[in-house]
């Protein structure tokens, strides 16, 4: 009898906690990075971040780069080189931030999500937004990617954008 209690109460404290998890707004960001066929190869930094129409930086949620030992900053003097984040947000910043900075990615498909009540989009009113990816290389160029999106919107929403250098496909996915 207790077995068959137990079954229940299990898909019962399974669908309130889907319904919960389904309430909030989410953002999935999915950012590629091609393999180059280059004598001299590293990893790109790459920053993402969020601005309103006036230009104003919102929400940084990504930033990689090379991290070598812990309270080394090695790789934190080539940031710069992401020149619009830097302008931005970049100088302004104490480095690290937790659960914005990160180690650079090897190519390939890298994604990163974000719920409405995490400290990135904690702040972010329904609006307007432009959801910018910039990359930079050593020994390579420099690119930038803008998407413009509505948050948190009506209905789910995807977004893509290719790059032509150093990013390749770009995807923006909201979820109301």
């Amino acid at each position: 009898m207790i077995r068959y209690l137990l079954v229940p109460l299990a898909l019962i404290a399974g669908s309130f906690v889907s319904v919960s998890s389904s309430s909030a707004a989410e953002l999935e960001l999915m950012v590629e990075i091609p393999q180059l066929n280059v004598s001299e190869y590293h990893r790109p930094y790459i920053a993402a971040w969020i601005h309103d129409g006036d230009q104003k930086v919102v929400a940084n949620l990504a930033v990689w780069y090379q991290i070598k030992d812990k309270g080394s900053d090695v790789g934190t003097k080539w940031l710069p080189d992401l020149r619009q984040w830097w302008r931005r947000t970049g100088r302004s910043l104490t480095l690290p931030v937790d659960g914005v900075t990160g180690a650079t990615r090897p190519p390939g498909q890298h994604t990163v999500s974000f719920s409405d009540d995490q400290p990135q989009l904690a702040q972010l009113k329904p609006g307007e937004y432009i959801l910018m990816v910039e990359a930079s290389r050593e020994v390579g160029g420099r690119e930038l990617l803008k998407i413009p999106f509505a948050w948190p919107g009506d209905q789910s929403q995807l977004h893509e954008v290719q790059g032509s250098e150093e990013l390749g496909k770009v995807v923006l996915s909201i979820k109301p």
